[in-house]
């Protein structure tokens, strides 16, 4: 039992109710059959709900760190198992399930939910409990202004910092193919929106003019009147904060005007892979900019044995979330193998806030606030086939390809 629970119901009870209270918890911590059991470690996902399809694909990831740990040894010498809660894309659900697996369960770690709207409480959470989260999608740049000491995000940067390797490539092209004038539209969404800002301040200090900016509500369907807004303005550049369905509309919407932009970057959406392209077409997919944190043919440490041990388990070739699952979990564990004890969870903390961690999604290193300081990958769709193309030393090509549907 975790000393800040025990102190929590310690003080709702007196007399031999407290002391009998205190010798049973003793006795649930005490060496012997916990020391030689597994390492649990506790999750709550959107198993159900808005946000189940990245939910599920995390948890696969953890499943597969957990088969290839304890293939290896597991941690501290003991087998890990990990439990984990669905809490249905419920902010209300998600704090009650990190409560319960803290204060019931008995977790000895814990690892993050899915979305900075289900890990911003769930952090808060965990840190009153001070534990550790290390979370696989959390990437609102709220998630660390609080002042916490325990959160740490384990992609490579914050949201706003997400189209930051597009955006430099971009701003230092020769004067002579560089955009003179750029449209961001982006969807209402504490995501989409930082990508967004982020890439324009780059593009606006290179001089490129915006000439279209604008929110729209998660509810457009249709984008004709947004795209030949754009199309009057004559943006060379389009950068769109984009989830998934807005996007293939959006695409659409320029197909149906008759405009392509020179250049085309939607932040999230062709991430979501075949069915990105099947929504927009194949040949329409060709040349559209995004960012992520994964490749499957990384040249990172144990990517290799990730994607053997996830096409062994669940077949096909592991998506984006899967693998920040796997990542967060490996980044939890070499905090646990260094410090060597489960006991000091601000230990545990200080180790990751210090040093960096080999992963699959790349080196990893940290800020005082928990945030990531590297840079994501920039990816394209080139003859069907999601590649990396920025930074050089990590491109699976040395291809660039400017966006043109065939239709035009």
């Amino acid at each position: 039992m975790k000393r800040s629970v025990i102190t929590r119901l310690l003080g709702a009870v007196t007399g031999v109710a407290v002391a009998a209270l205190f010798l049973s918890s003793c006795a649930a911590d005490a060496p012997g059959d916990a020391d030689s059991g597994p390492i649990r470690i506790g999750a709550s996902l959107p198993l159900t709900g808005e946000f189940s399809q990245g939910g599920l694909d995390t948890q696969q990831g953890y499943e597969v760190w957990v088969e290839l740990q304890n293939e290896a040894g597991g941690l501290l010498g003991r087998d890990v198992e990990i439990i984990v809660k669905d809490d249905a894309t419920n902010q209300n659900t998600v704090v009650t399930n990190y409560n319960t697996l803290i204060g019931q369960d008995n977790v000895d770690l814990l690892l993050g939910s899915q979305s900075s709207l289900l890990n911003i409480p769930a952090s808060s959470v965990a840190e009153r409990a001070e534990m550790v989260f290390v979370c696989p999608s959390c990437g609102s740049p709220d998630m660390y202004n609080r002042g916490y000491e325990f959160i740490f995000f384990s992609q490579q940067a914050v949201a706003t910092d997400q189209a930051k390797v597009f955006a430099e490539w971009v701003a230092a092209l020769p004067e002579d193919q560089r955009p003179k004038t750029a449209a961001y539209p982006s969807l209402d969404d504490p995501f989409a929106g930082p990508v967004v800002e982020g890439a324009e301040a780059i593009l606006s200090a290179a001089g490129i003019e915006t000439v279209y900016k604008d929110v729209y509500p998660a509810t457009t369907k249709n984008f004709d009147s947004i795209v030949n807004t754009i199309k009057e303005a004559d943006a060379d550049i389009i950068v769109q904060g984009a989830q998934y369905e807005d996007g293939v509309n959006f695409v659409r919407s320029l197909l149906r005007a008759g405009f392509s932009p020179e250049i085309l970057y939607q932040s999230s959406s062709p991430t979501y892979g075949q069915q990105y392209v099947e929504g927009v077409g194949a040949e329409n997919a060709e040349g559209v900019f995004f960012s992520s944190s994964y490749h499957v043919a990384a040249d990172t440490p144990g990517n290799d044995e990730f994607v053997a041990k996830y096409t062994e388990m669940f077949g096909g070739e592991p998506p984006e979330d899967a693998a920040d699952g796997f990542a967060a979990a490996t980044v939890l564990a070499a905090a646990v193998e260094e410090v060597g004890a489960l006991e000091d969870q601000r230990a545990l903390a200080d180790w990751i806030r210090a040093n960096e961690v080999p992963t699959i999604l790349g080196t990893l290193s940290w800020n005082a606030d928990g945030s990531p300081k590297g840079d994501f990958l920039v990816g394209q769709w080139q003859s069907g086939v999601s590649q990396v193309v920025l930074p050089t030393d990590a491109a699976t090509t040395d291809t660039i390809l400017r966006w043109k549907s065939p239709a035009f």
